[in-house]
């Protein structure tokens, strides 16, 4: 398991699979630095890929269950630092060219893709550096995995290339307000509230809002009669 950059530490499961945190199988120093350290781990190859932000360069180590259990690799080096780091999956490399690691290294203005492939002669497929691996498809649905469901992911084969699947068709279930219909049985009769205003009531109505609309008005000039007084009172002390 990566740490903060500056070390690299390796945890241990037990015998009854669960993972031990409480002191590390392996410790590996990387440098003084204090970066984020941006980790990247290929289950197919069993290779950890140490990046630090603003750092230049790429570790990668092999991680083995028999001690000493982290083997160092090799360093990629470049000249500019590295903002940010991405990495395609294992579906998405080329394996007719033997890429094992496609990185995407974010700059200032640009992001620069890292490839890495192992040397092999043969145009054949390689089944060493291709195992299958985790295709796109789910093992769980949402609500299985809510309901506490686990499974293994769903592998794929890479030795025809990566093939993506088709769509799968997504079902809405979305209720029509149309078919919610009001309980059937007699009318309720009209109240008061829905009865039409009379011609009196109506009068009586604009009577209310017109007194209103001269009240806010008188309220609007007092307020600026108090401003101004409130200005002149002011230049006077000045």
């Amino acid at each position: 398991m990566p740490s903060p950059w500056g070390w690299f530490a390796v945890t241990a499961c037990d015998d009854a699979g669960g993972n031990n945190f409480e002191e590390p199988v392996a410790l590996q120093e990387m440098d003084t630095s204090n970066g984020v350290l941006l980790p990247f781990y290929d289950p197919d190859s069993s290779i950890v890929y140490l990046c630090g932000k603003g750092d230049s360069s790429i570790r990668y180590f092999e991680i083995t269950d028999e001690p000493p259990y982290v083997h160092y690799l090799n360093t990629f080096s470049s000249k500019e630092p590295q903002r940010g780091m991405g990495f395609m999956p294992k579906r998405g490399l080329d394996v007719s060219k033997c890429e094992i690691a496609r990185f995407y290294k974010l700059h200032e203005r640009k992001c620069e893709p890292i490839v890495m492939t192992v040397p092999r002669k043969s145009d054949l497929f390689q089944d060493d550096l291709y195992p299958d691996t985790p295709g796109p498809e789910p093992a769980l649905e949402a609500d299985e995995w809510l309901s506490g469901q686990d499974a293994e992911p769903v592998l794929i084969s890479l030795k025809d290339g990566y093939v993506p699947p088709k769509h799968r068709e997504l079902r809405v279930t979305k209720r029509n307000i149309l078919d919610v219909r009001p309980p059937s049985g007699p009318r309720r009769s009209q109240s008061a509230s829905d009865a039409p205003l009379s011609q009196h009531t109506l009068e009586t109505l604009l009577e209310e809002i017109k007194a209103l609309r001269e009240r806010v008005q008188a309220q609007e000039e007092r307020i600026t009669a108090l401003e101004n007084m409130l200005c002149e009172l002011v230049d006077g002390t000045d």
